[in-house]
């Protein structure tokens, strides 16, 4: 701010839209859950000393092969009839595996171990229980909090991750928040702890958001957010002639979200739980504001606040390059140029 390259007054007026952050994992088809399911309940069982009568590797590889192969032949009576099969010894391994595991002491098991077991234990039997069509499914073993997201396009009709919420100063597009939500929560579910955020964000620099552009997700929370004008369409004839201006900047957003996707990364997370998302969304957004801070020194030039900064950067450029000399003109280095 001391560089006038954004005023306070900005951050009061923003743009609020949300997104899918979606979880590195496969596409959660049954074939491949059920087996990985079997396969690392196996696993987990060895390592806490329960010896298995059988573990079925030797089928299930059969059997993944099979699905695979009528799955992309569109031959669906016999891949449920390999599911049905798949199910079925996931569900004989579960059994075994209860029945063993009261018989494992911490005596011939670690502590980790048994803690491990159990955990996916719990797992496995929601993936054994779940339908296609059911609720709460389960869609990756290492990730539990991953949801089924609908994006409504033909290409990609659902997304598989967390909700993130995203705000932006209404002018400049500065990114002031950016929060993930667990579950399948509505627009304008996610608007006040976003506003929340910012809130706290901005405290040391600026006032509280007096204004907010949404879209007409975020309709019917102006009681839940007191204090706050929400603008959208939905409201267009009561609104002035300043406001409808503001709206017309609703759409800013959607570059910014494509930006922070496809330049910053939020499109696939790799952190772990849900607040490895958390982490995530906030330190995309960072990354973000950092490009606008270099397109800003270009926009404004090198004075003011950025002037010390670039000086620190060229001083440590000249002494990186100073170092890397001295290195290259070691004894033995000269003794080879002169030959």
């Amino acid at each position: 701010m001391s560089s006038k390259a954004i005023v306070p007054a900005e951050f009061e007026r923003l743009i609020v839209d949300t997104t899918v952050q979606e979880k590195a994992i496969a596409h959660p088809v049954d074939w491949r859950l059920m087996e990985n399911a079997r396969h690392k309940l196996v696993a987990a069982a060895k390592r806490a000393g329960i010896a298995l009568k059988q573990t079925f590797a030797k089928e299930t590889k059969t059997l993944r092969r099979k699905a695979g192969g009528y799955a992309h032949a569109r031959q669906f009576k016999r891949l449920r009839k390999v599911l049905k099969r798949q199910r079925t010894l996931l569900g004989i391994v579960l059994r075994e595996v209860q029945r063993k595991i009261g018989q494992a002491s911490q005596a011939t098991a670690p502590a980790p171990a048994l803690e491990n077991l159990h955990t996916l234990m719990q797992r496995a039997e929601r993936i054994h229980a779940q339908q296609p069509n059911g609720k709460n499914k389960l869609y990756a073993l290492h990730a539990p909090e991953v949801e089924c997201i609908g994006k409504g396009k033909a290409r990609k009709p659902y997304e598989f991750g967390v909700k993130v919420s995203v705000a932006i100063t209404h002018k400049q597009g500065l990114m002031v928040g950016a929060r993930s939500f667990t579950g399948t929560l509505y627009d304008d579910h996610t608007l006040h702890e976003q506003l929340e955020q910012a809130r706290i964000l901005s405290e040391d620099t600026a006032g509280a958001p007096k204004q907010v552009v949404v879209d007409l997700g975020f309709r019917g929370v102006d009681a839940a957010n007191p204090g706050v004008e929400i603008i959208h369409r939905g409201t267009f004839k009561r609104l002035t002639d300043e406001q409808r201006r503001w709206l017309k900047r609703r759409q800013a957003v959607e570059p910014a979200i494509g930006h922070l996707k496809h330049d910053n990364g939020i499109d696939r997370c790799w952190l772990q739980g849900a607040n490895g998302d958390a982490l995530h969304a906030v330190l995309c957004a960072a990354g973000d504001n950092i490009r606008w801070l270099l397109r800003a020194m270009v926009r404004l030039g090198l004075k003011g606040l950025f002037a010390p900064m670039v000086a620190r950067l060229i001083m440590l450029a000249t002494v990186l390059a100073m170092s890397l000399r001295a290195r290259n003109t070691r004894p033995h280095r000269l003794a080879w140029c002169v030959w």
